[in-house]
C-alpha cells in the first residue's frame, strides 16, 4: 500500500518519529500509554491499547530497523491476537512531496493463520485510513 503525501520525507518522518501520534493516526491504537525515551531508535517501545472498550487490548510495539527519514519497521504486539511486523518506507518524489509504502505483515499468534480475502480486504481499509491520517498529519506540520 502507498500513498504520495505532501511534505518532504523528514516531516513525514518526524510523524512516525512522534511515538505520542500514534492513537491520532494509527487505526484501531485507541491510547498510548508510554513512550520509551529512546524511540524511535533500535529496541524502543512504544506502549498502547488497541480496540474498543471493554475489549481494548494492551501491548507494546518494538523498533526493528531506524534508518530516518527513509525506513522504519516496528514489531506491533496485538497479544492475544498475535503480532504484526510493519514497515514504512519514505522516498522522496519531487520537491516536497514523499512517497510512503507501508507494509504489514502478522508475524505470530492467531491472525497469521486466519489470513483470508475479507481479513485481506479489512487490513487493506485499516492501512488506507492510516496512511491517510498520517498525510493529513504531516501536512499541517508543514503549514505551520
Amino acid at each position: 500500500m502507498e500513498k504520495v503525501i505532501e511534505a518532504d520525507p523528514q516531516q513525514v518522518f518526524d510523524v512516525l518519529a512522534d511515538g505520542w501520534t500514534y492513537s491520532d493516526w494509527v487505526v484501531g491504537t485507541v491510547h498510548v500509554r508510554d513512550v520509551d525515551e529512546a524511540w524511535p531508535r533500535v529496541g524502543a517501545q512504544l506502549h498502547h491499547k488497541a480496540g474498543p472498550w471493554p475489549f481494548s487490548l494492551q501491548d507494546s510495539s518494538t523498533v526493528l530497523l531506524c534508518e530516518p527519514p527513509h525506513r522504519l519497521v516496528i514489531r506491533a504486539g496485538l497479544w492475544p491476537a498475535g503480532e504484526a511486523i510493519v514497515s514504512f518506507s519514505l522516498e522522496p518524489v519531487g520537491t516536497g512531496s514523499t512517497r510512503v509504502r507501508l507494509g504489514e505483515d502478522f508475524a505470530a499468534g492467531p491472525l497469521r493463520w486466519v489470513r483470508n480475502k475479507v481479513n485481506d480486504l479489512v487490513l487493506h481499509q485499516r492501512n488506507k485510513e492510516t496512511l491517510r491520517r498520517l498525510a493529513d498529519i504531516a501536512k499541517r506540520k508543514v503549514e505551520r
